[in-house]
């Protein structure tokens, strides 16, 4: 069985590389930098994931690097009663509503769809893994026009196992597995892929927004 494992080991390793290796994704922010956009609300994301907590996971840790970039970013709570108030209790129905119509409602000058694909802890004998992957959208709310789109995906189990044998990968397996059950594992790591979608300043990502120092760089 040890050549079985490295051979495993060895094909983990290549398909790493290849992702490492990844080109970027090439982006065309002509909209965007003529938008110019200042304020976002954010949409509760669409789960398309099994798990009920992912989508007021996801919002509420997308907002978090949304400032950073340089964005006003509209309350959630404050934007979740709103829709209360409008008859609005699903991402479903939101994400129907017409820009136009957001625009009317909160005065934002873009509005962020998001769509959670991946939200859970995946069980396996010789590991478990918490993954989260999400993709989003910018939309211009007065031109109805999508300004940036991109998508990013977390695990805590990307540094893979450390070593030790069969043994110790059986032992490292069955901690995670109770780690992952006792806590909320997949909302920090929700965390890490709302880093990786919404942070600006790296290639393919959105643009800095006018409350940031870089804005207009980049």
């Amino acid at each position: 069985m040890k050549p079985l494992f490295k051979r495993i080991l060895a094909i983990s390793a290549v398909a790493l590389l290849a992702a490492g290796c990844a080109a970027p994704k090439q982006v065309d922010y002509a909209a965007f930098k003529q938008s110019r956009p200042r304020s976002i609300v954010v949409l509760p994301p669409l789960n398309e994931s099994p798990d009920v907590q992912a989508t007021y996971s996801m919002l509420s840790q997308v907002t978090y690097p949304l400032a950073e970039a340089g964005y006003y970013v509209l309350p959630v709570a404050l934007v979740d009663e709103t829709f209360k108030q409008n008859g609005l209790t699903t991402a479903g129905d939101i994400h129907g509503v017409a820009p136009a119509k957001l625009k009317d409602i909160f005065g934002a000058d873009a509005a962020l769809y998001v769509t959670v694909t991946k939200y859970g802890t995946t069980y396996m004998v010789l590991s478990s893994a918490t993954v989260v992957t999400a993709s989003a959208k910018l939309v211009d709310l007065k031109s109805g026009e999508t300004l940036w789109s991109g998508s990013a995906s977390a695990s805590n189990d990307e540094g893979g196992n450390s070593g030790g044998g069969l043994v110790g990968m059986l032992v490292t397996a069955a901690i995670k597995q109770v780690v992952n059950s006792v806590t909320e594992a997949g909302h920090t790591v929700a965390g890490v892929t709302s880093q990786r979608l919404l942070s600006a300043g790296r290639p393919g990502s959105i643009l800095y927004g006018p409350r940031n120092p870089k804005y207009g760089t980049d």
